[in-house]
């Protein structure tokens, strides 16, 4: 593959942004149509794609990514006249007579770059704001899912604005070319330790970044609780999406030593009704991304600390790149899975003397991209809203915060700045311009020169709302 020429995209990308092409509202409208098309005639050719890279069902294929996909682009297209229109806002006494207004601009030429783990989704979601907003936009999607990166490319190719939309191709080089480059925006997914290279390259021409990263998202299972139902969404939020390898994905359990045997024969329960006798047989769970990864993981499950904690699976096959669902218990604070992100199919159970003791536990660590928090106490629902700081939090339920449009999605700390999802993806993409507008009537001389005594009395009073004195400093008093 020929090395990407970074420089003459980006320069190619100003020249159609500088025409004001993408500002116009109906360019943005039929950029979004044709991604939505993209989706609609080529389902299979995308599944296909992330069935080659992740060994993904085909129903986690359109769940969670198609569809969720679909549902972003016509959000996006109901709402875009909104958008886009300036909000009015009041004005003060001192700018009287004034309007003013917050418009929405585009910050110009962005950068995406997206992540391995749903890439179809993960690529096109922040792509679908940042055409919204009126962004000329570059698309790196993830090497190491190569068949939905290439699929990426051929379609964006054919259906989209290539003067305005791009998409390059490759590996750790062609990402450098790439952040070598002055963007006026930079929307990274992925993990922490190439965000802060991104961020750093950011920094050379002060570029504004969103960083969605990662993170332990911890999952706290009270015993006042529907279990089944409970253990059914735990089994769905982490096998059931990309086999644990998702951002939001349960980390680990938190519950207590009296609960525990009961939330683990549910938990094995519902595994077998799932997946089988045989998990690495099941047609439903996606394998390791590849062998990188899985033997990272298997350097987890062989670490001397925990490889006589496993509770349930641990069967691996490695010409397959399988991992089965796998279940530990009580593993040590400084064991190598509770020290990194999972990213995987391995679930730590860990055990305090009461639930409430898992706030103390949560917040000792970085913060989550999500907690999950599985009770029916409100005040302990209270109490872990009010003092568990993660990028969102989810009760009775997990990762399903994900589909709702109307929340923010994004994290803090460690685990991410800035967020999006529906209008916050408009406005993750935009600039919120400041105008103030004024006549040439209502000039108050008490703002030039020379500064008498009359002058500072009228302006204070001004300034400090002080109406019995402005009269007084008016009628000279």
């Amino acid at each position: 593959m020929a090395m990407v020429d970074a420089e003459a995209i980006v320069k190619e990308l100003r020249e159609t942004y500088a025409s004001g092409k993408t500002k116009n509202y109906e360019w943005r409208v039929s950029q979004l149509k044709a991604l939505l098309k993209i989706a609609e005639h080529h389902e299979k050719e995308i599944v296909d794609a992330l069935n080659s890279d992740l060994s993904k069902p085909e129903l986690e294929c359109f769940v969670h990514e198609i569809s969720m996909m679909k549902t972003s682009c016509k959000h996006a297209l109901k709402e875009l006249k909104r958008w886009m229109k300036p909000e009015k806002v009041k004005t003060s006494l001192t700018t009287f007579p004034s309007s003013a207004e917050i418009v929405p601009e585009p910050f110009g030429v962005v950068l995406v770059i997206s992540a391995w783990n749903y890439p179809f989704l993960l690529s096109l979601d922040p792509v679908i704001g940042a055409i919204a907003a009126g962004n000329a936009v570059v698309l790196k999607p993830s090497e190491v899912a190569p068949a939905t990166s290439s699929v990426l490319a051929k379609l964006l190719g054919e259906y989209m604005d290539v003067t305005a939309i791009r998409v390059v191709e490759g590996a750790v080089p062609e990402t450098t070319a790439l952040l070598e480059q002055k963007w006026d925006k930079i929307f990274y997914t992925g993990n922490g330790k190439v965000g802060r290279i991104v961020m750093a390259a950011a920094a050379k021409h002060l570029t504004p970044v969103v960083l969605e990263l990662g993170g332990k998202s911890p999952v706290v299972v009270d015993s006042n609780i529907n279990l089944k139902v409970a253990v059914r969404r735990i089994i769905a939020g982490k096998w059931g999406c990309n086999n644990g390898q998702a951002c939001i994905s349960p980390d680990y359990i938190i519950t207590t030593k009296e609960n525990v045997p009961k939330l683990l024969d549910a938990m094995k329960l519902e595994l077998e009704k799932f997946y089988g006798n045989d998990p690495l047989k099941s047609g439903d769970i996606s394998r390791i991304v590849n062998a990188n990864h899985f033997h990272r993981l298997s350097k987890l499950l062989d670490d001397n600390k925990v490889v006589d904690k496993v509770v349930h699976g641990g069967q691996r096959d490695e010409n397959n790149l399988k991992i089965a669902p796998t279940i530990l218990l009580d593993v040590p604070e400084d064991s190598l899975i509770m020290k990194e992100e999972i990213f995987g199919p391995l679930l730590p159970i860990l055990t305090v003397n009461k639930v409430e003791d898992s706030i103390e536990f949560i917040n000792a660590r970085e913060k989550p991209l999500a907690a999950y928090l599985f009770t029916g106490n409100k005040k302990l629902e209270e109490e872990f809203v009010r003092n568990i700081s993660a990028g969102g939090l989810l009760i009775n339920d997990t990762t399903l915060h994900l589909a709702t449009s109307t929340l923010p999605f994004g994290g803090v700390g460690e685990s991410g700045m800035g967020s999006y999802h529906g209008r916050f993806s408009f406005e993750a993409f935009s600039h919120k311009k400041a105008v103030l507008r004024r006549s040439f009537g209502g000039d108050v001389p008490a703002r030039y020169p020379p500064y008498t005594p009359e002058k500072v009395r009228f302006l204070k009073a001004l300034l400090n709302g002080n109406i019995l004195g402005l009269i007084r400093a008016l009628l000279g008093w």
